[in-house]
């Protein structure tokens, strides 16, 4: 093999020629696998322009989701596309597969109720997401969905105090058959310490705010106003299963509930995240108090307002209904307001009466007009009249 020193500056200029011109054929060829439908978004989370690829499994999937399918490196083996070498033979397998012949074999059997992640949700419903798919292979085996499919689930999970703020190991019992999720203070307990119907049940992930990645808030209406409770386990397919199982109960009550309504319907009402959480200054009734910080949340037409995140009573909750009954939002506060030290201010207008809030930041003021905005325009469904009346006759 001739010494590269002696190469010359045109044999260079061919060689480097070359490669670059195999370089560009493997690009190209990249773009036209990515060209083919399916493979414009990541298999997993649905994520645009999918920039790296499982070349052991065929398919092609986002930089977040990458990460995710190096934790099951014994299954899957991730490059990117445009910075790493690929080889013929590997272009031709992704070639061979692709994300849609992927999920036909991986996700053959997905059940109605099962919460499938996009790429807004926390990273621990995605993993698990991934594991079950390629590493347990559970759409693929149905004996496998055991953990969540059996309308019935027992176990143990760390819940939060709600005066000492303290997590203590609480025994939880699942029961579609009865309706109900219910905890026990102590594990020989005969009585549980509160019993949360299935129709009322909501639970949604929540990592940042309970401050571990596993962190799931389940809320109930107890005498129709809300209670949450703040759980977590320290095995993610443990916490995944225990929700999972949550969307599988009711759905079945909603199947009975609801005979004549499509899969479509229902599925919506499973679980839900909140539209909205967040800090604003609020004022009482009279708007002659004093403006002060709370926690928001929006949930669906409920607005709840917390001293803190994690309380488990709102300290008030205000319907929030349609543009057509006569609720607004506007931005700015009455003329005359005083005691509010964020200028960003924000007035529901009811028809019963004006709710003042301030936000911090311009963006804030945005974000939080916009998230009321979506719910004045929705019409109101028939049940929420009834939800409605009790906001307007309680005390």
């Amino acid at each position: 093999m001739p010494d590269s020193r002696w190469i010359s500056a045109t044999d260079r200029i061919r060689i480097d020629s070359v490669m670059a011109s195999e370089q560009e054929k493997k690009r190209q060829r990249v773009k036209q696998l990515l060209g083919k439908p399916g493979n414009g978004i990541c298999a997993d989370c649905g994520a645009a322009d999918p920039e790296w690829a499982s070349y052991t499994l065929g398919v092609f999937v986002c930089h977040s989701c990458s990460g995710l399918h190096r934790n099951i490196a014994h299954i899957s083996k991730v490059k990117s596309l445009l910075l790493d070498p690929w080889s013929p033979s590997e272009l031709e397998f992704m070639d061979s597969v692709g994300n849609i012949a992927a999920k036909a074999k991986y996700e053959q059997i997905v059940p109605a109720f099962y919460y499938c992640p996009t790429y807004k949700d926390c990273l621990l419903v995605r993993d698990q997401w991934i594991r079950a798919k390629y590493e347990r292979k559970e759409f693929i085996c149905v004996e496998r969905q055991e953990g969540y499919s059996a309308g019935y689930r027992e176990g143990f999970l760390w819940k939060r105090g709600r005066d000492n703020g303290q997590y203590l190991s609480r025994k939880f019992i699942l029961s579609e058959r009865e309706g109900v999720l219910k905890y026990f203070n102590k594990h020989d307990a005969r009585e549980p310490k509160a019993i949360m119907k299935l129709n009322t049940v909501n639970a949604t992930f929540q990592p940042a705010k309970i401050g571990t990645s596993h962190g799931l808030q389940i809320t109930y209406l107890k005498d129709n106003s809300t209670r949450n409770i703040f759980v977590y386990h320290e095995d993610g397919k443990e916490m995944v299963d225990w929700f999972n199982a949550i969307r599988a109960a009711r759905f079945h009550y909603l199947q009975v509930a609801f005979p004549g309504a499509l899969n479509s319907e229902l599925l919506p009402q499973l679980t839900r995240n909140f539209i909205k959480e967040g800090y604003m200054e609020k004022t009482g009734p009279k708007h002659t108090e004093g403006f002060k910080k709370r926690w928001f949340t929006m949930d669906d037409r409920r607005l709840m307002y917390f001293k803190d995140p994690l309380d488990a009573y709102a300290r008030g909750e205000v319907f929030i209904g349609s543009k057509e009954n006569n609720y607004t939002v506007l931005p700015g506060l009455p003329p005359n307001i005083q005691g509010n030290l964020w200028q960003f201010g924000i007035t529901i207008v009811t028809p019963d009466r004006k709710f003042l809030f301030a936000c911090e930041t311009d963006k804030d003021q945005k974000d939080w007009m916009e998230a009321f905005q979506t719910v004045i325009n929705r019409p109101m469904l028939p049940q929420e009249y009834a939800v409605e009346a009790y906001f307007k006759h309680k005390p």
